[in-house]
């Protein structure tokens, strides 16, 4: 991991935190997708930390902001029961758009620009990154915490030294 830059640093621990996201999506059981926790189906945890990820990393005062196609009202929204449901496929597909929105996003940032206030933005760009990785990983815990409960297996995460799996590997530890 290059070290040099702040950017630097941020490109490699956004891209350890989506690698992570993803697997720990692949863990959920089929049987888990819409068991509810915490009053929610398990998807909607899901849905709710990546659309907050997909609104808040970069601009949440964007004006042009395009909600996901499978969006509708309240749906990320953990306080409000929703009629729709989404697959996996659905939730798959969202993490891949936004994994690619981010990735443009971090590849055209530099250090100067960190501390500067996306358009229309009250917050400084590096706070909004590191609001969601606060964000991500506070659901993320909870999404362990519910499969290790439920499977007593325990997703595999990077760290901060683990090297990302080439080819096959295994989700669990």
């Amino acid at each position: 991991m290059e070290q040099n830059t702040l950017t630097e640093i941020i490109k490699d621990q956004t891209e350890r935190a989506l690698w992570e996201v993803k697997n720990v999506t692949d863990c959920v059981p089929d049987e888990m997708w819409n068991r509810e926790y915490c009053e929610m189906p398990c998807w909607k945890h899901i849905y709710h930390m990546l659309h907050s990820l997909d609104l808040w990393y970069i601009n949440p005062r964007d004006k042009d902001f395009t909600e996901p196609a499978i969006h509708e009202k309240d749906l990320n929204n953990l306080d409000v029961v929703s009629e729709k449901e989404l697959s996996r496929k659905e939730i798959e597909d969202y993490l891949v758009e936004i994994t690619a929105k981010i990735r443009k996003y971090i590849s055209q940032l530099s250090d100067e620009q960190l501390l500067d206030n996306p358009q229309d933005c009250e917050y400084k760009k590096f706070t909004l990154i590191l609001a969601q990785f606060r964000h991500l990983h506070s659901h993320m815990g909870m999404l362990m915490g519910f499969i290790i409960a439920e499977t007593g297996l325990w997703p595999t995460v990077l760290g901060l030294e683990r090297p990302f799996p080439d080819g096959v590997y295994s989700k669990y530890f």
